[in-house]
């Protein structure tokens, strides 16, 4: 099922209603919906399939444990993201992270943003190689950062919700994305020949 927008929320609530009430399907919609999700975050934040696939597993074991203590009355995802992030932290204190793969390491790439159906073909492989450098320079630049742009430019929360997540002052997330970004931007511009420039805002 395609969540949009307006129902997302409402939809979100009525699976965690009906998985605490034992319903079974409501248990499985929700942890196939919450397991993508923890999935993509996971991955975006160690840029490794292993290491991505066990912390959403992990992310998945906690969020259901904790599910009773859940607030309907707040959004899904930043609570679960913040599984994932503080599970993601204690795996890089333990060196355990391991930050190697690319985007096609396997038969199931995967895709950072929406392809255009109507771009050329030498625009759609512009594109790919531009989102390849974007991703592997993603995983160089500061864990700090990263998790800012994560959660912000692939996840598309609000500055409140990354807030909370990180506990962090708006104002600092703010910054760090700034930052991030620019780090970012100035790989791809190292990356792709072309001239510095400096750093704006953003």
């Amino acid at each position: 099922m395609t969540l949009t927008a307006p129902d997302a929320p409402a939809l979100e609530r009525q699976w965690v209603d009906g998985a605490r009430e034992g319903d079974v399907a409501a248990r499985e919609q929700l942890a196939q919906f919450c397991h993508r999700l923890a999935f993509l975050a996971a991955l975006q934040l160690s840029g490794n399939r292993e290491d991505a696939k066990d912390l959403a597993q992990d992310a998945m074991v906690r969020f259901f444990a904790s599910l009773d203590r859940f607030d309907t009355g707040r959004p899904l995802r930043p609570w679960l993201f913040r599984i994932v992030r503080n599970l993601y932290r204690d795996r890089l204190r333990r060196r355990r992270i391991r930050r190697t793969s690319s985007l096609d390491d396997d038969e199931h790439p995967v895709q950072m943003q929406v392809a255009d159906g109507a771009a050329s073909p030498e625009d759609c492989t512009a594109r790919h190689e531009l989102q390849r450098i974007l991703w592997e320079e993603l995983q160089q630049i500061p864990t700090h950062y990263r998790e800012v742009v994560v959660l912000r430019d692939y996840q598309d929360l609000a500055y409140s919700e990354i807030a909370r997540i990180l506990r962090l002052p708006r104002g600092t997330v703010m910054s760090r994305l700034h930052r991030g970004r620019q780090m970012l931007r100035s790989a791809v511009r190292r990356r792709a020949g072309s001239p510095a420039e400096e750093d704006d805002d953003a």
